[in-house]
């Protein structure tokens, strides 16, 4: 099941903060796991090469006894994904290695705080380019390979639980990018669709609140650095009682690009728990 071996990814946001597993590095991995080569990225290059180096040393992977350039490489410059030049350099350099592209993995992704009257100009254009920009750039330039590779190919993309309710956070900027990726996806995926008869395929996987690194940053953004209060609060929401793991986006989108659902397009896996089901209140 979900066997990925010979499938090459590119993937976005590969970067490893810490000991920490965020979605990228686990995305990755768990791909790695399944026999794909993965071709990553990030702005930070030590971060890309910490992401790498967890892949390479993971235990299921060093068990498949692939050479190490067979699991994973990684751009040894820094990709800032809302610039086209730098995308194109990146794509190209996996296309030269690699010659096709099977699975694209979007997964930047960046909140900051503020309503659109608290928020400037300036953080608004960041955040439409980080969250937004970013997915079509990736999509303009690797679908036409995708369409004219016999096998076609598949683009995951990775939205938010605040793309489709309010969770509790003022970040207009965030929530609306993250909702425009979903119809973004729902759109390409039926324009693919009619035209290379499902060869093409676009999906989106939706986390709610995950216990990332990430998180020790979202507390000095949104709790004046009260990390451990911030958690308790995010656990709290979640009707199951806790935040979820990486490792449970890295699964939802495993299956989304794999064979098994080669009938599935145009459509999103919510991981969250609950909370969008919920009113909120305990």
């Amino acid at each position: 099941m979900h066997d990925l071996t010979g499938k090459v990814v590119l993937l976005t946001g590969i970067g490893s903060v810490g000991e920490g597993w965020g979605n990228g590095t686990t995305i990755a991995t768990l791909f790695a796991r399944q026999g794909a080569t993965i071709f990553g990225c990030d702005l930070n290059v030590d971060a890309a090469s910490r992401g790498a180096k967890k892949i390479q040393t993971d235990a299921e992977v060093v068990k498949s006894g692939r050479q190490v350039d067979d699991v994973v490489d990684v751009m040894q410059t820094p990709v800032d994904v809302t610039k086209s030049d730098q995308c194109k350099a990146f794509v190209d350099a996996c296309m030269k290695k690699h010659s096709r592209i099977d699975i694209l993995v979007n997964n930047v992704g960046r909140s900051e705080p503020g309503g659109p009257a608290e928020m400037s100009e300036e953080v608004w254009d960041q955040q439409t380019d980080v969250n937004l920009k970013s997915v079509y750039l990736m999509c303009h330039l690797v679908l036409p390979i995708m369409e004219q590779q016999e096998t076609g190919g598949c683009v995951l993309n990775v939205s938010s639980v605040a793309g489709l309710r309010y969770i509790g956070k003022p970040q207009v900027a965030y929530a609306a990018t993250k909702a425009a990726v979903i119809q973004f996806t729902k759109t390409t995926a039926v324009i693919y669709a009619q035209r290379t008869g499902g060869k093409v395929r676009l999906n989106t996987v939706v986390p709610g609140l995950i216990n990332t690194p990430l998180v020790s940053m979202l507390a000095k953004k949104y709790a004046g650095g009260d990390e451990v209060g911030f958690r308790k609060t995010r656990d709290a929401q979640v009707p199951v009682g806790r935040m979820g793991t990486a490792w449970d986006v890295a699964n939802a989108g495993l299956y989304l690009c794999s064979d098994e659902a080669s009938y599935v397009t145009g459509q999103e896996i919510i991981v969250d728990g609950g909370i969008i089901d919920s009113t909120g209140r305990t």
